[in-house]
């Protein structure tokens, strides 16, 4: 009999998986709900889809170590993203004044539409022979208490999407005579994003105890779509942050380079601060935000997109690491495990660090490993910390936050954030720890090594800069588009 895989979802984490285990099973069924576009379009069942997406230095170090070989960056990139440099390509307004643009670039990131990035992953997992998506909701699990042997769907379910060779079939299940169908896997991924019911169907597997959380600032996205005016196709990628600090609604703004030769311009605004969807509005917004140079780079270009709304942006963590029980051949990973608030830009990166922990333990002892299971929790909930730390310890501080309130150790984890930041914005020595952090390459002890935390303690060693650092070429640029 060949050892199948399954997988719930197609989204980037699902595919990430399949992915992971592709080489350590005989066939991935991934299993999706929604049709699947075929090229870089919107689909359904991606909250944040319309909006903005990062996928920081280490989620693409990820990517590229779980589908070897197939050239993910260069694909992107080719396909019109923008790789931005941490350290020279962006121009960001903190709460405590402007970041200075170094020589050295730092780490980068990937800018795109989240179409496109599903789009070329979905393409380069779907070629691996083993990987097939099959159109099928999963309904709950089968197995026990002690291990979930495979996944019960919804009998009569779409087939195949992907052809899989050297086995006998994706579509292949049992019948149970109840309207369902069963498929069995030796190891089961639950990647089926932050409407996940795995705490449902474990409790019907008499698995329970699995702790949740959920912080919710109240946060709305509001996204349009821009063609980048003419000569400004080189601008930095722009962010006005919002201030958790101010006891006051969180506001911030972001222009963000995409592929096809756009702008898309993201706001952000937490409970009693949340932007308009109208069109006028959302430009009255930009202008007023701390600074207004967001307002003023879109205040002559060309929308190419109604204002698309969002509200599912709370930060949710299921503890599944921490769970007194847990059912080998089970495994949670990406938004169903954790989301966070996604002004943060985390998440994608989060999936992927979460997957490449799967394929490192599937490689070590297979897929049926005893623990196996647990110890891709454990492995995952690293990742998933830090992140939860940046979302959460900000978050709580915004007024109107519900599911937390800041106690002393979010006031002084708070008063640390606050204070390398301030020092980032004149210190080279605190900007570069700030990047690896925010990069995800390292986790957050790198602030504590000798020459951030001096850093930090003393403070910027430059002054305050009064303006955005600008070039020369683009102040006239910026300065054409607010008066043009």
């Amino acid at each position: 009999m060949p050892v199948r895989a399954v997988v719930i979802g197609a989204g980037l984490a699902g595919l990430l998986a399949a992915a992971a285990l592709s080489t350590a099973v005989d066939e991935v069924t991934v299993l999706e709900r929604d049709e699947l576009p075929d090229g870089p379009r919107h689909r359904r069942g991606v909250p944040q889809g319309r909006h903005a997406h990062l996928l920081m230095a280490g989620g693409t170090d990820a990517l590229e170590e779980l589908v070897p070989g197939a050239g993910l960056r260069e694909r992107l990139l080719a396909a019109g993203a923008h790789e931005v440099s941490l350290g020279q390509g962006m121009v960001v307004l903190t709460p405590d004044g402007w970041f200075r643009r170094w020589r050295h670039p730092g780490p980068s990131m990937l800018t795109c539409s989240r179409a496109l990035l599903d789009w070329v992953v979905r393409e380069a997992v779907t070629a691996l022979p083993s990987v097939a998506i099959r159109r099928a909701g999963a309904v709950g699990l089968t197995g026990g208490a002690d291990r979930v042997t495979g996944v019960r769907i919804a009998a009569g379910a779409a087939g195949a999407a992907g052809a899989a060779t050297g086995s006998s079939g994706a579509a292949a299940g049992t019948g149970t005579g109840s309207g369902e169908e069963e498929v069995e896997a030796a190891l089961v991924v639950d990647a089926s994003g932050r409407g996940s019911r795995f705490l449902t169907w474990l409790r019907e597997l008499g698995v329970s105890g699995v702790r949740e959380r959920s912080v919710d600032s109240g946060l709305v996205n509001a996204t349009r779509v821009y063609r980048v005016p003419e000569g400004a196709g080189r601008f930095p990628l722009t962010v006005v942050q919002p201030d958790p600090y101010s006891s006051r609604p969180g506001r911030s703004g972001m222009v963000l380079p995409i592929e096809g030769g756009r702008w898309m311009v993201s706001l952000a605004g937490t409970r009693g601060a949340e932007p308009p969807a109208d069109p006028e509005g959302f430009l009255r917004y930009t202008l007023g935000l701390p600074h207004p140079i967001v307002g003023r780079l879109i205040s002559a270009a060309e929308p190419l997109t109604d204002v698309h709304v969002s509200r599912s942006t709370s930060n949710v963590r299921r503890y599944a690491e921490k769970a007194r029980h847990w059912p080998e051949g089970f495994v949670v990973l990406g938004d169903a495990l954790a989301t966070f608030n996604p002004a943060y830009g985390q998440g994608m990166s989060v999936a992927a660090l979460g997957a490449r922990v799967l394929a490192r333990e599937v490689r070590r002892g297979g897929p049926a490993a005893p623990g196996l299971a647990r110890r891709v929790q454990r492995g995952a909930a690293r990742s998933v910390d830090g992140a939860w730390a940046t979302a959460v310890g900000q978050d709580v501080m915004y007024p109107g936050v519900r599911g937390g309130r800041p106690g002393p150790v979010d006031h002084l984890a708070a008063a640390c954030t606050r204070r390398l930041t301030r020092a980032a914005t004149g210190s080279y020595a605190a900007a570069a720890a700030l990047w690896d952090v925010t990069s995800m390459r390292s986790g957050p002890a790198r602030v504590l090594r000798p020459g951030a935390l001096l850093a930090t303690l003393t403070g910027p060693a430059l002054p305050p800069a009064a303006e955005p650092p600008l070039t020369e070429d683009e102040r006239r640029i910026l300065h054409a588009l607010a008066t043009g």
